[in-house]
């Protein structure tokens, strides 16, 4: 089962950490990245998109 892993900043500037393995929310993550970054994440390498990191991990 997939899991993205989401790392963020919070509001006070705490690092928190969000952990989605629903896969129709993956898809739908997914279709908003572009191209280039679903590559990245599709080799479990950590990506940042927006000031977020994000991993896949199969």
């Amino acid at each position: 089962m997939p899991l993205l892993i989401r790392k963020y900043k919070g509001s006070g500037g705490v690092m928190q950490e969000e952990r989605i393995d629903d896969p129709d929310r993956i898809e739908r993550y997914m279709r908003l990245f572009e191209e280039k970054d679903v590559k990245k994440l599709g080799t479990g390498v950590k990506t940042v998109i927006e000031k977020d990191e994000w991993q896949l991990l199969p």
